[in-house]
């Protein structure tokens, strides 16, 4: 049978390519999420749940992963987190460089905050040069550069406001609102005569010591010590080592008898990581019970002192869930309203349920919690104890073992007296005097630019008038 002449291009030389498949999406390498890219993931989630409640979440966490382009693992991963804590956080590596605040304890935060304000104190314009001249005259403070210290100081809460082409470093409207309310209160109570009581944290490193000793320069080497008979100096240790986490309060009176807790930290990072609001309020409500009635607890808002009666909504929040929340507390709204209007709803009543489990343990106790403003630590008097108490354990740390560390810290706790403690309390009574005169000296410094500004506006404004009336 003779063949049928083949019609297709291939018969006629022509080679055919097969259809591509379709381009998978690729998946971005993102590392560490961000909190604005984990809240877009939850947001799609959320708006897709609304969209189709019937479907399976398999399906729905490929459609967010094809379309965004992120590994189905890491969807799950933040779904999961939503349902167990009603929110998204960032990482704890972020990618990049950590925060410059991260690598400064606080006591060198609060080294280079109380420099500024001396300039506030002698009625003297806070420049970024001067603060940076004053840093470099202290040898214990780490030495930086001119845009760090800017980056820096952002971070612990100033602002920047410009004149004539000097820079101005100003602390934020709400910090300064904090101290004023806090100076308020704690004066208030003093003239009631109320006992106060101030607790804190620090950590005890098992490598501490002092940090200057005399050096024998004539020694070269140990066969040279080993000749003449001598030593090659002071025994250094290997590193910081182990660390002890140490919770303590105290007043005029001493420290609080049977209030101490030391645990063994099991991190390397900073301390405040050991703390947890678990093991913080399970110390707390037996302290409670030491203290008279009426007493007054000043303590920071480190995140382990602040955890919330209940969680309130936020923007991450889904709708269903403001609406219920909005229901639980009898507020009324309409149902046709959208999410940008139950927010306003929720921020203008959520200050009536804003409430912290310490404040309301206290409460209980006919107590009361004051709670210091941030980088304030200058006013908690139990900061120049610890002081007293870790340069005593320097000085006589010869082992360098936890072991002998832990009895070093109970000695030199037993060894601080009351006077200390009324004389530490005297000094911040000081410094509260000193603060109460500080915002005054602010307003009369800052205010020249703030009416400069509004003239020039002014004028502007009545330049305009002028010229539309002619």
């Amino acid at each position: 049978m003779e063949a049928t002449p083949g019609t297709s291009k291939a018969s006629a030389g022509i080679t055919l390519l097969s259809p591509s498949p379709p381009k998978k999406r690729k998946e971005l390498s993102l590392g560490h999420l961000s909190l604005r890219e984990k809240q877009a993931i939850l947001n799609m989630y959320k708006k897709i749940l609304d969209d189709e409640p019937t479907l399976t979440t398999v399906k729905l966490v490929s459609k967010i992963a094809i379309t965004l382009g992120v590994a189905k693992s890491t969807v799950y991963r933040i779904i999961k987190e939503y349902k167990s804590t009603k929110t998204v956080s960032t990482s704890k590596q972020c990618g990049g460089r950590p925060g410059m605040i991260t690598l400064f304890d606080e006591a060198t935060k609060n080294s280079i905050r109380r420099i500024v304000h001396g300039f506030f104190f002698s009625n003297e314009i806070p420049t970024l040069d001067k603060i940076l001249n004053e840093i470099k005259n202290h040898q214990d403070l780490p030495q930086m550069s001119r845009s760090t210290l800017y980056k820096f100081m952002k971070q612990i809460n100033f602002r920047y406001l410009k004149r004539n082409r000097k820079s101005v470093m100003i602390e934020r409207d709400d910090i300064v609102r904090w101290r004023v309310d806090y100076l308020t209160s704690i004066k208030k109570f003093r003239s009631e005569g109320r006992p106060i009581y101030y607790l804190d944290e620090t950590w005890l490193n098992e490598g501490h010591t002092k940090g200057k000793v005399w050096v024998d320069n004539n020694i070269k080497s140990k066969r040279e010590a080993f000749i003449e008979g001598l030593s090659t100096g002071l025994k250094n240790p290997s590193g910081k080592g182990k660390r002890l986490i140490i919770l303590h309060a105290g007043s005029e009176e001493g420290f609080v008898e049977d209030s101490l807790l030391v645990f063994e930290g099991k991190k390397s990072g900073d301390y405040h990581e050991e703390m947890n609001a678990n093991v913080f309020e399970k110390w707390f409500v037996e302290f409670l019970r030491k203290l008279p009635d009426n007493a007054v607890i000043v303590m920071d808002n480190a995140s382990y002192h602040s955890r919330k009666v209940e969680s309130i909504p936020t923007t991450s929040t889904r709708k269903s869930d403001m609406k219920a929340w909005l229901q639980s507390k009898n507020i009324g709204y309409e149902e046709n309203m959208v999410r940008s209007q139950l927010l306003h709803l929720i921020r203008q009543n959520k200050h009536k349920y804003n409430l912290y489990i310490t404040d309301e343990m206290a409460k209980k106790e006919n107590k009361v919690v004051l709670r210091l403003p941030p980088y304030h630590c200058e006013l908690n008097p139990i900061e120049m104890i610890w002081a007293q108490v870790k340069n005593e354990v320097a000085g006589k740390n010869k082992t360098f073992k936890l072991k002998d560390v832990k009895e070093l810290l109970i000695e030199a706790l037993n060894n601080v007296t009351k006077v200390n403690w009324q004389k530490c309390v005297e000094h911040v009574i000081k410094e509260e005097e000193k603060m109460s005169t500080l915002d005054g000296i602010i307003d009369d410094l800052i205010e020249p630019l703030i009416i400069s500004v509004n003239n020039m506006e002014s004028d502007a404004d009545t330049t305009d008038t002028d010229s539309s009336i002619n």
